[in-house]
């Protein structure tokens, strides 16, 4: 150290070197904390017991709408529901219905929608089980 190094040393004190080490320790811990929260959710989140996508829909006449999904779910899943709901060009919700794909079966389905007036677009919400937060 040069003179200018002991001095300030001398004057304000050094860093302790037990300080440095355990704020290395807590950084450490709360990294690994995060990469195993990370890896649990990209595990847990990228395999759903049952989702869907829109293939395409139709409006029928005044009353009707169809939608065409692909559902994919587990063998072993129970009480899967799918939603659904029509939409008027005012944005208002002109139809709405709940779906129960077959179990154990992963297939294109054609559901149809009963609407009080003219639809224009079909929203398609998705499935989920029991358990499942959230429509996929």
């Amino acid at each position: 150290m040069s003179r200018t190094d002991d001095s300030l040393a001398v004057r304000y004190g050094a860093p302790s070197r037990l300080r440095r080490a355990g704020l290395l320790a807590l950084a450490g811990t709360v990294v690994v904390a995060f990469l195993a929260w990370l890896a649990w959710a990209i595990l847990f989140h990228s395999n759903p017991e049952i989702s869907s996508e829109e293939i395409g829909h139709e409006v029928v006449d005044d009353h009707t709408a169809t939608i065409q999904v692909r559902i994919q779910m587990d063998d072993d899943i129970e009480d899967p529901t799918c939603s659904l709901r029509a939409i008027s060009h005012d944005k208002a919700v002109v139809g709405e219905t709940t779906y129960v794909p077959k179990p154990g079966k992963s297939e294109v389905y054609d559901i149809e929608v009963r609407t009080e007036r003219r639809a224009t677009t079909v929203e398609w919400l998705g499935c989920k089980a029991p358990g499942q937060p959230r429509y996929r």
